[in-house]
This record gives structure tokens, sequence and C-alpha cells, in this order.
């Protein structure tokens, strides 16, 4: 993309596809200032990155897995009443249709209304503007109490807060179930095994104020 050969790598955990790739091209020393050609070369990047992983689809599904009850946990999410499930994540939105796909998870979700790593902004945001694109293309509005992320780190947790979402942890990936409560989660879980234990968690976090009866997720 910049014509430098790729020598120091950038951090990656919990970090977007633009953040790394901005981090990437300021370490092998490519000026990334703002109006620079760097903001130029991020949507080139994204297609050949996508290209890159269609190439390895297959290697995707043989070598990779999706989280034990990933599966049943969305599809019970799924039959709660006025529930739409996205994704927030730091892959593009062609990576994040094809990961998920390649393991069956993608007939439970709105990519249309997701926030994607190709958008060049903080996640707390990108959550926003998810919960955005939900009210306008459904024509209600999901405000602050009808969101829950579902995410599995302190980054996540910390990204939920800011965009104004419940955050439901579960210690899946490299933090530990103490250090995403250390880190002020609603709700923590340690794995997607118990579809209903998780719809409950849900539920109780939707829930509008004095009332039992369930909102959107």
């Amino acid at each position: 993309m910049a014509g430098r050969p790729l020598i120091w790598l950038p951090q990656t955990a919990g970090r977007s596809e633009s953040e790394i790739f901005f981090d990437a091209l300021a370490l092998n020393g490519v000026d990334v200032r703002s109006g620079t050609d760097a903001e130029r070369l991020l949507e080139p990047f994204g297609a050949e990155l996508a290209k890159a992983l269609e190439a390895r689809r297959d290697d995707l599904a043989r070598a990779g897995q999706a989280l034990p009850g990933a599966a049943e946990a969305l599809a019970a999410v799924a039959k709660l009443d006025d529930v739409v499930q996205t994704v927030l994540t730091g892959n593009s939105k062609p990576n994040a249709m094809l990961k998920l796909s390649a393991f069956g998870l993608d007939g439970f979700m709105d990519f249309d209304v997701g926030g994607y790593g190709s958008e060049a902004y903080p996640k707390g945001t990108r959550l926003r503007v998810a919960r955005q694109r939900a009210s306008e293309k459904y024509g209600v509005t999901f405000d602050e109490r009808a969101a829950v992320y579902v995410a599995d780190s302190a980054r996540d947790v910390e990204a939920a807060r800011v965009g104004g979402a419940s955050s439901l942890a579960v210690a899946s990936g490299r933090a530990s179930a103490a250090e995403l409560r250390d880190a002020g989660a609603d709700a923590v879980l340690a794995e997607l095994t118990d579809p209903a234990g998780l719809v409950a968690v849900i539920t109780r976090l939707t829930e509008p104020p004095g009332s039992a009866a369930p909102g959107p997720a």
C-alpha cells in the first residue's frame, strides 16, 4: 500500500483494522497526519485485505472454530421479541461477514446496521452509529437502555460505556472474569454455553425501570 517494507508490526488485540493499519504505517515511517496520502490508503488496503481473506476462506473453516455455544446463544436471543442482532467489530464489513458465514453464524445478523473497523473512528462511536442505523432502518428508537454489547475484552466494556450501552462481558477471550468485572462490565458470563442464562441477563439489562417486560436488545 505504501511502497515500504513492513518491518515493525503493530499490536492487534482488541483493535480495529483502521487502527492497526495507521499504526503500522506510523511504525514504518509513513506520515499519517490528517490530509496526507495515508488517509487515502485505507480504502484500497481494506479491499486487498478482504481479497486475501476470501482467498483463504477454506483455511478459515478448516483451521478455525466457533466458540462453544455461540450458535445456540445467537439463536436463543433471536427468539426474543423486537430484537435486532448485529456486529460491532474491528473487522471490515466484508471480513466480518466472511468470518461469521464460515461457521454458519451469519444468518442471525443484520449486517446493514453494524459498526465496522474500516470506519475510522473509535468503537464507542461506532456503537452509537450502529444504534442510529438500526433506529433509522426499523423506524423505532433503540435508546441506551435497549442496547447490549456482548464482547470479551476490557476495551469492549469501555466502548459500551462510551457508546451508551450495557456491557455483557464473556470471559472467553484473553480477559478473565475478574478483569472484566474490574473494568466495569454490567454483567459477566464465563462462557456462552448457557443460552437461557444469556437471555435472562439480556432481558434484565434491557428491562425498562420499574417494569418486568423485556425491551429490545
